[in-house]
Parts: C-alpha cells; sequence; structure tokens
C-alpha cells in the first residue's frame, strides 16, 4: 500500500534556505488556466500533476520546497494536495465524499476542466453462467453491428471491440467472466460502465450467476438483464424474472430500476432493443471524459507475437493516446510504434473509451494494469524505477484484517465490515446469515457481499481484495491457490467450525464501526503580543497565559467575543527552535495554515479532542 502523507506528519517544512526558493520559482511555473480542481480524499502524486498539466518533476520539487520527501507515485492527503495546487496558481477546492465514488475512469471527470469534457461510449461487459449464451450473444452483437468493419477474426484479435447503433456508440470487452472482471478490479481497474446479466430462459438462475450477480453489486456497476434463449419451447421468462426478483434485482416491469430484454442470441430476436436500452442507461450515467490531455487507460489482455514482439490490448480511458507516445504500464515501459483498431486497422490515435492493439512495449503487463503517458523516454524510465523502489519498500499489499477494522474505521478507510462466507453447506451458509443479521443494528453493518457453498478459491480472493473484504470459511478450507493468492494479496482468510466463535471474532470487530463519543478539550491559551512577518507570511508572537499550546492541537482564533478561526499550526517555535508546544508563561512564535488576519491581542485558544467511550 502507497503511503500516504498527512499534515503534522513527517517534516512540515524545508529548510529555511529553501523558502525563498520556493516562493521565486513557483511564480514562473505556473500551471495553465484551468477551471476548479475538485481534490479526492487522497490522491497520487502523478495524478495530481495531471489534473494541473504540469511537469510532474515540479510538482515533486513543490512538494519537497514544502518538506515532503515523495515520489510520483506516493499518495498524498487533500489538505496537502490542494496547498501545492494552489501555490501552482490553480483554484482547488476539496471533492465532495458524494461525487468522490468509484467510476470506470482512472482519472474522474470532476477533476477534469469541465469544459473540455465530453461524451464518450459507455463500456460494456457481458456475465452470466456458462451455456447460457454470453459468447452467442456477443457473437450475434458482433456479426450485425460491427463498427467500420467486417467481423472475420475479431476474436482472435482483440479482446475488445465496438459496435454502432442508432447513432451511438458502444465498447465490448470479451472477458472470461466474473473472475477476470473481479481480478481486474483487485488491481484497481474498473472498466466496466454497463454490465449485461445473462439469464437463460429455461434454465433460470444458477449457481455462477448469482456469483456474477454477487460480483457486479460489489462494484457498484449498473446491471442490464438478457433473458437469453427465448425461443426455446421450454422458455419461461416469469420465472427467470422471479428468480431475479428474490437476489433483490427487481426489473422495471414490476417497479423495480433493472432494465430486462427477453433476447435470443440464436435468431438475433432483441439484439436491437439490447443495444437501444445499453445507450439509454448510459445516457442516463453521463458518461464522459477529456480528449484533450495525455492517456491514461487500462490493460484488457497482453501477449507475445512471433513477429510483432510483445502486444498489449488497451482500453483508453481518458486522454487521446497517439503513435510516438512514451507510456508507463506498471513495471513495463516503450513507445508507441503502431496502434491496431479492434478490425485490425492501423490508426494514428486512440480517444476515451477506444480499444486497440498497442506495439512497441518492453513486456508483458498484466490484465488489469492501468497504463499512463508520459513526456518521454527518461519521464518513463524514472518512473518504473520509482515504482519498483516503491513496491519493494511496500512489500506485501496491506489487506483488511478484522484485527485493524477499528482502526481503519475510524480513520474513514472503511466504511462497514465487508464478509465473504463460504462453508460446507447450503444449511451452514444460512445458519452464519442468521447470525450476521442479529449482528447488525442501527449504527453497525455488516455486509455479506457473497455467500456459496464449497472450499475457498481464487475467485472469492479476488473478490475480497477488490472489495476489501475478509473471507470466513465455516467448516471450509481455501484451495492452495486461493491460500496463495490470498498471500500476495493481503487478504484475510478465517476459518471456523464453531459458529459462536465466528459471531464472537465478528461481534469484537463491530465494536469499532460504533461512532465513537468525544468530547472537546482545552489545552490552553496565549495572548497576540506581536505581529511580524517571514518570508512574506505573518508570524504571531504570543505569551502563554494558561496551559499549553501543542504543536498538534487545534486552534480557535478569537478577537473579543467573536471566534474569527479554526485552523490547524502551521509552524510553532521557540526562538528559532521549532517545538512541540510552549508551556505557561513562555513566549513563542506561531503560525497558522490558511490564515494570515491575525492582530495583536487576539487570543487563540488551543482545543483537541478525546474519546470517552462509543454511542
Amino acid at each position: 500500500m502507497a503511503r500516504r502523507y498527512r499534515p503534522g506528519r513527517g517534516p512540515r517544512r524545508a529548510p529555511r534556505t529553501n523558502r525563498k526558493t520556493s516562493e521565486a520559482t513557483v511564480a514562473v511555473v505556473e500551471a495553465p488556466p484551468l477551471g476548479v480542481l475538485k481534490i479526492p480524499a487522497t490522491l497520487a502524486v502523478g495524478d495530481l500533476a495531471s489534473m494541473m498539466r504540469v511537469d510532474p518533476i515540479d510538482v515533486i520539487k513543490q512538494f519537497m520546497r514544502n518538506g515532503y520527501m515523495i515520489t510520483i507515485n506516493e499518495i498524498v492527503d487533500q489538505e496537502v494536495a490542494i496547498a501545492v495546487a494552489r501555490s501552482f496558481g490553480c483554484e482547488a477546492e476539496e471533492l465532495d465524499e458524494e461525487e468522490d465514488k468509484p467510476g470506470s475512469l482512472v482519472v474522474s471527470a470532476d477533476q477534469e476542466d469541465q469544459e473540455e469534457l465530453e461524451p464518450r461510449a459507455p463500456v460494456v461487459t457481458i456475465l452470466g453462467h456458462v451455456d447460457h449464451g454470453k459468447t452467442t450473444l456477443l457473437d450475434a452483437i458482433r456479426n450485425t453491428k460491427v463498427a467500420e468493419g467486417e467481423v472475420g477474426g475479431i476474436t482472435q484479435r482483440i479482446g475488445a471491440y465496438q459496435v454502432d447503433h442508432d447513432g451511438g456508440t458502444i465498447t465490448f470487452l470479451d472477458t472470461p467472466g466474473h473472475e477476470a472482471f473481479t481480478a481486474m478490479r483487485a488491481r484497481g481497474a474498473q472498466l466496466t460502465d454497463i454490465a449485461i446479466l445473462v439469464v437463460a430462459a429455461d434454465d433460470g438462475i444458477m449457481p455462477q450467476t448469482i456469483e456474477a450477480i454477487d460480483h457486479v453489486k460489489a462494484a457498484g456497476v449498473p446491471i442490464v438483464v438478457a433473458i437469453n434463449k427465448i425461443d426455446k419451447p421450454d422458455a419461461d421468462q416469469e420465472k427467470a424474472k422471479r428468480q431475479l426478483a428474490e437476489h433483490e434485482l427487481l426489473i422495471e416491469e414490476w417497479g423495480g430500476d433493472i432494465v430486462s430484454v427477453p433476447v435470443s442470441a440464436l435468431t438475433g430476436e432483441g439484439i436491437p432493443t439490447l443495444l437501444e436500452n445499453l445507450l439509454v442507461v448510459a445516457e442516463v450515467g453521463d458518461l464522459k471524459a477529456n480528449p484533450n490531455r495525455d492517456a491514461r487507460g487500462v490493460v484488457v489482455e497482453a501477449s507475445l507475437d512471433k513477429s510483432r514482439g510483445p502486444v498489449a490490448t488497451v482500453l483508453v480511458q481518458t486522454g487521446t493516446l497517439r503513435v510516438g507516445d512514451h507510456m508507463v504500464i506498471g513495471d513495463v515501459r516503450g513507445r508507441v510504434k503502431a496502434m491496431l483498431s479492434f478490425d485490425g486497422k492501423r490508426i494514428e490515435e486512440a480517444g476515451p473509451s477506444r480499444p486497440v492493439e498497442v506495439l512497441g512495449i518492453s513486456g508483458l503487463p498484466p490484465a488489469g494494469e492501468v497504463f499512463t503517458v508520459v513526456a518521454d523516454d527518461k519521464a518513463s524510465r524514472q518512473l518504473v524505477e520509482e515504482r519498483t523502489k516503491d513496491r519493494q519498500q511496500r512489500g506485501h499489499p496491506a489487506g483488511v484484517s478484522l484485527e485493524d477494522v477499528h482502526t481503519r474505521i475510524q480513520s474513514g478507510e472503511e466504511k462497514g465490515l465487508n464478509l465473504i462466507v463460504k462453508a460446507d453447506t447450503q444449511g451452514s451458509i444460512d445458519a452464519v446469515r442468521n447470525v450476521l443479521d442479529r449482528l447488525n443494528g442501527e449504527k453497525i453493518r455488516v455486509n455479506v457481499i457473497h455467500a456459496g457453498s464449497g472450499t475457498i478459491t481464487e475467485n472469492d480472493v479476488n473478490l475480497a481484495a477488490a472489495s476489501s473484504a475478509i473471507v470466513l470459511g465455516f467448516n471450509s478450507r481455501p484451495e492452495q491457490g486461493a491460500r496463495t493468492l490470498a498471500a500476495q494479496e493481503g487478504v484475510d482468510l478465517r476459518f471456523y467450525d464453531i459458529i459462536y466463535r465466528l459471531a464472537e471474532d465478528i461481534e469484537k470487530a463491530l465494536e469499532g464501526l460504533l461512532e465513537p463519543v468525544t468530547q472537546d478539550v482545552l489545552d490552553g491559551y496565549a495572548t497576540v503580543r506581536v505581529m511580524f512577518t517571514i518570508s512574506r507570511r505573518k508570524v504571531a508572537g504570543i505569551y502563554v497565559n494558561q496551559g499549553r499550546i501543542p504543536r498538534s492541537s487545534e486552534i480557535h482564533v478569537k478577537r473579543g467575543d467573536e471566534k474569527i478561526f479554526v485552523g490547524k499550526i502551521a509552524s510553532l517555535k521557540h526562538f528559532k527552535d521549532d517545538v512541540r508546544e510552549v508551556a505557561t508563561g513562555f513566549e513563542g512564535g506561531i503560525m497558522l495554515e490558511g490564515f494570515q488576519d491575525i492582530h495583536e491581542g487576539d487570543i487563540l485558544e488551543a482545543h483537541h479532542t478525546e474519546q470517552v467511550g462509543v454511542a
């Protein structure tokens, strides 16, 4: 897991000799005019540079001037990122939690220049039970609606393709199923905007259908149901709809919001209606991207061609990829020598939602790896070196465990406790579900995102990695491959044969989900006696009248009876020395983050919060 830098942790400021250099440099390294940048709770330094359209090296230098020794891939907090963005002349503000949800774009459309956003094609994946007609449905769509070319050889050439329908374009990913879908999510790549769930009208919902439903729900992707094989004599659409409702997929004609389309992949009946509904769902989703920036996207698949060398099929998600661009895909880098569209034609550029084959990379990246376009070969080499170093420092990824659930909830990293339950029988599953349901309350929640009978598989581990979940095995053990993958991905596997012990462990973890009861504590207060300026920033000379002023405290600035500011301390000194606190009867100098309007005579109160229990 990438390291995260927060205000107040690590070195806050660069040495005094660097501060003047910082001001002089920022004046000439200003970002081009942009709209207001929406900064999420955390983001990578490289993404911040892309948002500002500034060379990442300049951004890293600015972080160094502010006292943060970081690399391009490291994660920084919102407050720090906003401060750096503003130092480049960019308008920046916090991205609301409601806006900051996972989507199909590597860089959210909310983080782009809104004036440059353009509608893009939806990206669709087809999932369902084996033998329910996924491949036949894909073939039916290809044979009738393939854009810009003939069908021959497409399946063998590329795992993604586009179709045109009624003036719109749809991108289809030809993935092996929900296992690959979730494996890509586990690597941090969410490619799909819409999932088509194929249900055979003669069989109804089967075990793999249930797994596909759980995986799509966990991804938060809109679902369109295709009830296939309606041409068969024993087809029973009502049975399929009833079973969908039992799994919380209520179709529109039954008063729900799930689009359901009866189709026959064999005869082609219903295919145009299915495509039309996909475009409607995409329109509701208001899918947009910025084609006027460096490309970013995701690897769909990669293979080694005897004559062409390493070849990667990539999906461009934002920006435009061009022949000659330097790209980095994980530890693989290269320059785009040639690009082929899904129908085998050579093209010079590819915009958002377009799948292409790329030639010119140095190796084979895994499916789901994110690619980035950089300025030149030197930048690509440096980025690969940084990633390699960062991965070595991180070691194994840090997954979610029952022991750290409380900490993650407190820090806001997790919203609830996600679980995957595997048991020996269906009866055991029902018993475990009943126990877990009793643990739910008004303020605490256990989310069973998937439950099934049998051994714990690699697919279960991939789903857990993608959903920050814990795997519970009740009289169920993992397959060898699943155990190895869990160790690689940092997924917590728990095994039980007595149900009350399972309930006891989960209940202990849930105690961390209760909101803590806190109280405000006044550490002390000081009077501003004099104001002076250092490096164009106002510094307040204070005298501590009572208690103490800790460096980590929250400062309330009072002028008379009015509270005019609440914020954090940027710097606290006693004479020329940085100090952790200033005690009663001592003098010091203080600078506040984001506030300069301090006057002589103002009162500075130091506060902190303490947890006194749980609600």
